[in-house]
């Protein structure tokens, strides 16, 4: 299951804590499904993401974004989680990441949440921290700015010039980190 983390509304839509959400929303589009609402308190659709050797699809996924407030997604992903049976090391969180600079994507598996309420209320409701993570790097706000107003800011203009790079970027470190596994796609990713 590949979940992406942001807040629900058109007042939340272009923040850069919804970069998450924003990929999630593109590997819909790209395999033209629409996310629906499901009882979970998500918006979700099973897809076969790319495809495999000889042209066969590829394996079933269920793309989700909580349609709780980043704080709450734990919530939701866990109802999913039970719903489609998904096991903690099957589960792909796509989210912001300030640790990072901006457009630079990295993957890991478990750790701490830095900070981030959605990765906290996720690892609580499920009760582990070991799942998988796409980090989507939105650099450190700038002077003495609260980290939480620059989370809640839309990107700037350049910045939204490079989400045409960023996105793109996201979806397919998810899709080599579902064929390939997280040590290969770290190494391709990662290179970048």
């Amino acid at each position: 299951m590949v979940v992406g983390l942001g807040n629900p509304g058109p007042r939340y839509a272009g923040n850069r804590h919804n970069v998450g959400a924003m990929v999630v929303e593109r590997m819909a589009a790209d395999s033209g499904v629409a996310l629906r609402a499901h009882k979970a308190r998500a918006a979700a659709a099973e897809i076969r993401l790319g495809t495999l050797p000889g042209e066969l699809p590829g394996p079933k996924v269920v793309l989700a974004v909580p349609s709780t407030y980043m704080n709450e997604s734990g919530g939701p992903v866990s109802a999913l989680m039970k719903f489609f049976k998904i096991p903690a090391e099957r589960l792909v969180v796509i989210h912001d990441e300030l640790d990072i600079d901006f457009g630079a994507v990295r993957l890991k598996f478990g750790g701490g949440e830095g900070g981030h309420n959605g990765l906290r209320s996720i690892s609580k409701s499920i009760g582990t921290k070991d799942y998988l993570r796409v980090r989507l790097g939105i650099g450190r706000p700038p002077g003495r700015m609260d980290v939480s107003d620059f989370v809640l800011k839309d990107f700037s203009a350049t910045e939204r010039r490079e989400l045409d790079f960023l996105i793109p970027s996201g979806a397919e470190a998810v899709e080599l980190l579902v064929h390939r596994g997280l040590d290969d796609a770290q190494n391709l990713v990662h290179a970048r």
